[in-house]
């Protein structure tokens, strides 16, 4: 039996606190489904999903999405999760959120403390602020197929019941921007929304109303704000407590590379040094950068071939290849085995993993 994942840098793609998996099965057993059959499939038992703090890893998760929008019949799955999101299911960054001073401030909170119920090595949210604009923004995580778009609706929408549950009566959101292009859904999302939603965008986005945001929180708190919005901060140190400056480098690393190599300059920038303080602390290690953009690529692209559906020529634009040519060269000298070989013998281990621990269980 696999798991649920504990340590949050577990899976070189990234991983999720199991309460969403949870928020899923809830959604299908309240449409009458059989979800036990089916979480029983990816080992995530009821025993499984009340484990404290436990994740399971994106791919793990993204297959489970696609077979539950499957069960349900239902390609609009992820915004009935969004929906069926309760207060229990926001953790401590959400619980924070719901004692901000005001509505912005709130979703800034569950936004800003992510980190403490996912991670995604694509990316990370963020909350944009302005004198006459507002957006939360959730990263991109294309190519866009049938395993992700749940992903992309079930975070928008949770958003927005999270908003909801301060302020029923808030209309926060002026737009919603959603780069995949319309599967025939437009009309269904802005039902939910209540608002245009615009696709093929070039992010994924609430663009919010400023005046709604700044609106006072009707459930602000301010002295159980700065306890709850402290212990979140404490926790998040704790989860990076143990990194080294490799780890990192390699956190800041992992998202710049679709596209291209990102640069010694900027990885300097983003963990607070100078190029040159950091050429030299890792040499003190005995690293170098090049060395550790290597061994980034590599933990990801052997992780993208085994766990997931996307083709070569995807994977080696989202690490930075300068075309598919010099990505089959890498795997090839990193594993002695062509792409192609390398997911077959992975997929076929974990078929047969998979089988042996399903036969064990009965």
């Amino acid at each position: 039996m696999t798991p649920p994942y504990r340590h949050p840098r577990t899976n070189p793609l990234g991983d999720i606190d199991v309460t969403y998996a949870a928020v899923m099965r809830r959604v299908l057993e309240q449409r009458g489904l059989p979800a036990g059959p089916l979480f029983d499939r990816f080992d995530l038992n009821s025993g499984q999903l009340a484990i404290p703090q436990a994740r399971i890893s994106i791919p793990r998760f993204m297959r489970l999405g696609h077979a539950a929008c499957e069960l349900a019949d239902d390609s609009t799955l992820g915004l009935a999760m969004g929906q069926a999101t309760r207060l229990t299911d926001v953790g401590m960054a959400g619980l924070a959120g719901l004692a901000a001073p005001t509505l912005g401030s709130a979703l800034a909170t569950l936004i800003h403390f992510e980190r403490l119920t996912s991670y995604n090595s694509r990316g990370k949210s963020r909350m944009d602020t302005g004198p006459t604009s507002a957006a939360a923004v959730f990263y991109s995580i294309s190519p866009y197929n049938a395993y992700n778009y749940f992903v992309v609706d079930a975070v928008l929408a949770r958003w927005l019941t999270f908003i909801r549950m301060l302020e029923p009566s808030a209309a926060p959101v002026r737009e919603v921007h959603i780069e995949y292009r319309d599967r025939g859904v437009c009309e269904v999302f802005e039902r939910f929304f209540g608002c245009p939603v615009l696709f093929g965008s070039a992010s994924n986005a609430l663009i919010l109303d400023p005046a709604a945001m700044s609106a006072p929180n009707p459930l602000g708190q301010p002295a159980l704000f700065k306890t709850l919005h402290d212990s979140c901060a404490r926790e998040l140190e704790k989860l990076k407590s143990g990194w080294t400056l490799v780890d990192r480098v390699k956190e800041e690393l992992a998202p710049r590379l679709r596209g291209g190599s990102p640069g010694i300059d900027a990885i300097a920038a983003a963990i607070g040094t100078t190029p040159w303080t950091l050429r030299r602390a890792l040499a003190e290690q005995g690293k170098t950068f090049r060395q550790l953009l290597g061994e980034t690529r590599q933990a990801l692209a052997l992780e993208y071939i085994g766990a997931t559906r996307l083709s070569f020529a995807e994977i080696a634009y989202l690490l930075g290849f300068a075309s598919p040519a010099p990505f089959h060269r890498a795997v090839r000298r990193w594993t002695g085995l062509s792409a192609g070989q390398y997911r077959r013998d992975v997929q076929s281990s974990s078929a047969s993993s998979h089988s042996s621990s399903s036969a064990s269980s009965h």
